[in-house]
């Protein structure tokens, strides 16, 4: 697939812009391989592939499962993941996919049950940072490195 467009070279304060949000999350004491699944599982939902080959890359080398990372869009069918990651990845879910559902209560609900306030924001944030990332690897056609 060819690149259609190389945003953050055309419009270097569009990758400013981004890295704000990122650096937020990436300084607010959001543990690091549930920030990785956060971003592969929306991921998954938008069918990024650069953010899939990019975030599963980096999962790993924090010491991801392969296991986990393979069943991740399976999570609900499994006890491999704590209850802070799956109230963590039902948000990431309804953020993600907020036109169908919006964001039921039981699901903003749990994640306040099982999140720090600071944690909720941060997983909130990453969320809207990994769509954000998303959208612009998707509609930019953007290669798989």
């Amino acid at each position: 697939m060819e690149e259609r467009f190389k945003l953050f070279q055309n419009e270097p304060k569009a990758l400013e812009a981004m890295l704000g949000v990122e650096n937020y999350v990436r300084n607010s004491g959001l543990d690091k391989k549930l920030y990785e699944l956060i971003k592969i599982r929306a991921s998954q939902i938008n069918g990024c592939a650069h953010c899939l080959n990019m975030h599963t890359r980096d999962s790993r080398k924090l010491g991801e499962t392969e296991q986990r990372i393979y069943l991740l869009n399976a999570w609900r069918e499994t006890d491999l993941y704590s209850a802070k990651e799956r109230a963590a990845l039902a948000l990431t879910e309804a953020m993600t996919l907020i036109s169908v559902h919006q964001v039921p209560d039981d699901v903003f609900n749990e994640a306040k049950k099982q999140l720090t306030e600071k944690e909720l924001a941060a997983v909130m944030m990453a969320v809207v940072a990994i769509n954000g990332w998303n959208r612009i690897a998707i509609t930019s056609h953007t290669p798989i490195d």
